[in-house]
């Protein structure tokens, strides 16, 4: 909503949505497990609407079953970690956004421009509860990193942005267990996407890491209900 709200022409995907159309949103029913899906999904917006000149990575099934039965697995040892997890944060996390890389860079390529933004995290940078979780977000940072480099010379910039604790509906579903004093809605993603796409300057961003409240003190911007979100780094987070 945000990236509509500054004027784009926005298609979702997930795998509850039900198909359709609300102004300037389009919904698309996808499962990213799923590769010719997650190709077939980027191909047909770039036929519907001529172009595609952002990317938006967050497809992400990672966070799901942290408590299977009775136990809560999320921050249990490698040896007992669950490989269904690997398939999760690597096979669907890491692959989706790979995948839909793929048509969406030969697109920008050719008509000289775009961004393709990945959401990361810092467990790329730092041990976070678990092992596969910081391989599939350095994964992803690196995908950013080469996709900047492969991509510079066609003009398409690629950076990773690790938002701060977002107030998606799990996350307020469960509420009680967190700090959400400074916390962002899904709105300030967007925002922050919007103001590095509008930036003429953006290729100097590709490439690199962002935190979504740093660019919002960079580009003067606040969250939906006024809030200015403290920047993490990688001490605090």
């Amino acid at each position: 909503t945000a990236l509509a709200d500054a004027g784009a022409s926005v298609h979702v995907t997930g795998r509850s949505l039900t198909e359709g159309r609300d102004g300037l949103l389009t919904r698309h029913r996808v499962d990213h497990a799923n590769d010719a899906e997650t190709e077939g999904v980027v191909e047909r917006v770039i036929a519907d609407e001529g172009r595609l000149d952002i990317l938006v990575n967050n497809a992400w099934p990672g966070y799901e079953k942290m408590v299977e039965g009775d136990r809560y697995t999320w921050e249990a040892p490698l040896w007992e970690q669950p490989m269904w997890r690997w398939d999760a944060m690597i096979g669907v996390g890491a692959r989706a956004a790979y995948c839909a890389s793929r048509p969406a860079a030969k697109q920008m390529a050719a008509q000289g421009g775009g961004l393709i933004v990945n959401i990361s995290f810092w467990a790329a940078q730092k041990f976070m509860q678990n092992v596969v979780y910081g391989m599939s977000k350095a994964a992803i940072d690196k995908l950013s990193a080469d996709l900047a480099h492969q991509l510079r010379p066609e003009g398409v910039a690629a950076i990773s942005l690790y938002p701060g604790l977002v107030r998606t509906e799990a996350v307020l579903a469960d509420a009680q267990f967190f700090d959400m004093s400074n916390s962002e809605s899904p709105e300030f993603q967007g925002r922050a996407i919007a103001h590095v796409f509008a930036d003429l300057q953006r290729m100097e961003k590709s490439g690199k890491i962002f935190t979504s409240a740093d660019l919002a003190l960079e580009y003067g911007f606040a969250d939906i209900d006024g809030y200015q979100p403290r920047p993490n780094t990688l001490a605090t987070a």
